[in-house]
Protein backbone atom coordinates (compact mmCIF):
# COMPACT_ATOMS: atom_id res chain seq x y z
CA UNK A 1 0.00 0.00 0.00
CA UNK A 2 1.11 3.53 -0.73
CA UNK A 3 0.93 6.00 2.14
CA UNK A 4 -1.03 9.22 1.70
CA UNK A 5 2.18 11.21 2.05
CA UNK A 6 3.93 9.26 -0.73
CA UNK A 7 0.86 9.40 -2.97
CA UNK A 8 0.53 13.17 -2.66
CA UNK A 9 4.28 13.70 -3.01
CA UNK A 10 4.14 11.68 -6.22
CA UNK A 11 1.17 13.65 -7.50
CA UNK A 12 2.90 16.94 -6.76
CA UNK A 13 6.14 15.87 -8.47
CA UNK A 14 4.21 14.52 -11.45
CA UNK A 15 2.11 17.68 -11.58
CA UNK A 16 5.22 19.85 -11.71
CA UNK A 17 6.67 17.76 -14.52
CA UNK A 18 3.37 17.81 -16.42
CA UNK A 19 3.04 21.59 -16.02
CA UNK A 20 6.59 22.20 -17.24
CA UNK A 21 6.34 19.81 -20.18
CA UNK A 22 2.92 21.15 -21.19
CA UNK A 23 4.28 24.68 -21.28
CA UNK A 24 7.33 23.48 -23.21
CA UNK A 25 5.10 21.79 -25.78
CA UNK A 26 2.80 24.79 -26.12
CA UNK A 27 5.60 27.28 -26.78
CA UNK A 28 6.80 24.99 -29.55
CA UNK A 29 3.33 24.88 -31.12
CA UNK A 30 3.39 28.66 -31.49
CA UNK A 31 7.09 28.93 -32.30
CA UNK A 32 8.24 32.06 -30.56
CA UNK A 33 11.64 33.52 -31.36
CA UNK A 34 13.51 31.91 -28.42
CA UNK A 35 12.32 28.49 -29.63
CA UNK A 36 13.60 28.99 -33.17
CA UNK A 37 16.81 30.53 -31.82
CA UNK A 38 17.45 27.52 -29.58
CA UNK A 39 16.72 25.12 -32.44
CA UNK A 40 19.26 26.98 -34.56
CA UNK A 41 21.83 26.89 -31.73
CA UNK A 42 21.32 23.13 -31.37
CA UNK A 43 21.76 22.56 -35.10
CA UNK A 44 18.16 21.62 -35.87
CA UNK A 45 15.89 23.02 -38.60
CA UNK A 46 14.38 26.35 -37.62
CA UNK A 47 11.15 25.93 -39.55
CA UNK A 48 7.84 26.44 -37.80
CA UNK A 49 6.80 22.95 -38.87
CA UNK A 50 9.74 21.31 -37.12
CA UNK A 51 9.12 23.28 -33.93
CA UNK A 52 5.45 22.30 -34.03
CA UNK A 53 6.38 18.64 -34.55
CA UNK A 54 8.55 18.76 -31.41
CA UNK A 55 5.67 20.43 -29.58
CA UNK A 56 3.21 17.72 -30.62
CA UNK A 57 5.66 14.99 -29.59
CA UNK A 58 6.25 16.64 -26.21
CA UNK A 59 2.54 17.12 -25.59
CA UNK A 60 1.81 13.54 -26.66
CA UNK A 61 4.39 12.14 -24.25
CA UNK A 62 3.07 14.39 -21.51
CA UNK A 63 -0.52 13.30 -22.12
CA UNK A 64 0.52 9.65 -21.92
CA UNK A 65 2.31 10.36 -18.65
CA UNK A 66 -0.59 12.35 -17.20
CA UNK A 67 -3.16 9.61 -17.85
CA UNK A 68 -2.82 7.01 -15.05
CA UNK A 69 -3.37 3.96 -17.30
CA UNK A 70 -0.59 5.01 -19.69
CA UNK A 71 1.69 6.80 -17.23
CA UNK A 72 4.38 4.13 -17.41
CA UNK A 73 4.47 4.26 -21.22
CA UNK A 74 4.55 8.06 -21.04
CA UNK A 75 7.52 7.97 -18.65
CA UNK A 76 9.41 5.57 -20.92
CA UNK A 77 8.79 7.64 -24.06
CA UNK A 78 9.55 10.86 -22.19
CA UNK A 79 12.86 9.35 -21.08
CA UNK A 80 13.78 8.85 -24.73
CA UNK A 81 12.84 12.44 -25.57
CA UNK A 82 14.85 13.80 -22.66
CA UNK A 83 17.79 11.59 -23.60
CA UNK A 84 17.76 13.07 -27.08
CA UNK A 85 17.79 16.56 -25.61
CA UNK A 86 20.75 15.64 -23.43
CA UNK A 87 22.59 14.20 -26.43
CA UNK A 88 22.10 17.47 -28.30
CA UNK A 89 23.65 19.43 -25.46
CA UNK A 90 26.52 16.95 -25.05
CA UNK A 91 27.31 17.22 -28.76
CA UNK A 92 27.67 20.99 -28.46
CA UNK A 93 29.62 20.85 -25.17
CA UNK A 94 27.07 22.98 -23.30
CA UNK A 95 27.43 23.53 -19.55
CA UNK A 96 26.99 20.23 -17.72
CA UNK A 97 24.73 20.98 -14.76
CA UNK A 98 22.49 23.67 -16.25
CA UNK A 99 21.99 22.51 -19.83
CA UNK A 100 23.21 18.98 -20.43
CA UNK A 101 21.87 17.36 -17.26
CA UNK A 102 18.56 19.26 -17.23
CA UNK A 103 16.97 16.29 -18.98
CA UNK A 104 18.28 14.03 -16.23
CA UNK A 105 16.86 16.27 -13.50
CA UNK A 106 13.48 16.38 -15.24
CA UNK A 107 13.58 12.63 -15.83
CA UNK A 108 14.23 12.03 -12.13
CA UNK A 109 11.18 14.14 -11.30
CA UNK A 110 9.06 12.22 -13.84
CA UNK A 111 10.17 8.80 -12.60
CA UNK A 112 10.21 9.81 -8.93
CA UNK A 113 6.66 11.09 -9.15
CA UNK A 114 5.53 7.93 -10.90
CA UNK A 115 7.34 5.69 -8.41
CA UNK A 116 5.77 7.47 -5.46
CA UNK A 117 2.21 7.32 -6.82
CA UNK A 118 2.07 3.98 -8.65
CA UNK A 119 2.25 0.65 -6.81
CA UNK A 120 3.01 -1.25 -10.04
CA UNK A 121 6.16 0.78 -10.62
CA UNK A 122 7.23 0.19 -7.02
CA UNK A 123 6.93 -3.57 -7.55
CA UNK A 124 9.14 -3.43 -10.64
CA UNK A 125 11.67 -1.06 -9.05
CA UNK A 126 11.74 -1.93 -5.32
CA UNK A 127 14.27 0.64 -4.10
CA UNK A 128 12.94 0.72 -0.53
CA UNK A 129 10.87 -1.84 1.29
Amino acid sequence: MISKRALWSGRILSGLAIAFLTMDGIIKLVPIQPVTDSLKDLGYPTSDGFARLLGVITLGCTALYAWPRTALLGAVVMTGLLGGAMASHIRLDHPLFTHTLFGLWLGLIVWGGLWLRDERVRRVMPFMQ
